[in-house]
């Protein structure tokens, strides 16, 4: 009899690889879609096989989707040199359809809270386009819209304090952001792939804190007991740097107009679950985190 699969698309990234030791909990098999298989055999166990495909190459995804009965898209394109509108919108637009083809029972998209198709961020818009493609399918489907994850943006800033003791913030820092911790969504991943009562619906998660870049940097110092020489890139020079990048690499590009947004749009854990029908708040906060990574580490 063949083995079902839960198939994670994303499965080597942040949140990919916590929720992949989530799935094993349960006693199933798990299959890790890799553009590079070479380089994620490290996560192979006689229970996560890794199986090499892209979600920009319908013909590669059949093989990865053959026995799955759920299947997990875990990918963004945020800092991929094809973009959002490659990765988030076409690729799991070919998921949905790979999927949909070989009978898969359950499709769990991971989406971003605010997805919008007018937000100011394309990755913003072509989540929310994922979003559409998938309600549209005809495939069972749960949709989570988690908010910034603390662990992307400690990675650019904690990790420059610890080891230079110089951190620097893109604009004034002082507007108030949601931050959740992807051990949370990784919970929640969880529960909605083990749970068909989450089938049909599109949850929102947020973390415990709004903090500002300003607040994330003295959080850092307490919990570290270091202290940051802070210096700030000006909101002027971050717009015309997105701008003038946007040739040589969109890819920075894309990051540096993510921190004009992120300066200057209401981010908070208000805005995030604003007119949302369901929600959850995740309670690691983002001093649990630079602890278990920076000081324990």
């Amino acid at each position: 009899m063949a083995k079902e699969y839960v198939l994670v698309a994303g499965g080597t990234g942040t949140l990919g690889t916590q929720l992949i030791q989530r799935l094993l909990t349960h006693g199933v098999q798990v299959r890790v879609l890799s553009r590079n298989a070479a380089g994620a055999q490290r996560l192979e166990t006689p229970q996560v096989e890794v199986v090499e495909g892209d979600v920009r190459d319908p013909a590669s995804l059949r093989r990865a989707m053959r026995d799955a009965m759920t299947v997990v898209s875990a990918i963004h394109g945020f800092l991929d040199k094809q973009g959002p509108r490659a990765i988030d919108r076409d690729g799991n637009r070919n998921l949905i359809a790979a999927a949909r083809g070989a009978g898969v029972q359950h499709f769990v998209l991971v989406s971003i809270a605010g997805a919008a198709a007018d937000h100011p961020m394309e990755l913003f818009r072509m989540k929310y386009a994922a979003e559409r493609e998938l309600r549209a399918s005809g495939l069972a489907w749960t949709i989570l819209r988690p908010t910034a994850y603390m662990e992307t943006w400690l990675r650019l800033i904690a990790a420059p304090l610890v080891q230079s003791g110089r951190v620097r913030i893109f604009g004034g820092g002082r507007n108030p952001i949601n931050f959740v911790s992807a051990h949370d969504v990784a919970s929640l991943v969880e529960a909605a792939v083990f749970n068909p009562a989450r089938q049909g619906s599109a949850i929102d998660i947020a973390g415990p804190e709004d903090l500002s870049f300003v607040d994330v940097v003295r959080v850092i110092e307490q919990a570290t007991g270091r202290k940051a020489t802070t210096s700030h890139v000006p909101l002027p020079l971050m717009r015309a740097m997105s701008v003038a990048m946007r040739l040589l690499n969109p890819a920075l590009a894309r990051q540096v107009q993510g921190g004009v947004v992120m300066d200057t749009t209401d981010m908070s854990f208000a805005a995030a679950v604003r007119g949302s029908p369901s929600w959850t708040r995740g309670a690691t906060t983002l001093h649990d985190v630079v602890v278990r990574d920076y000081v324990r580490s």
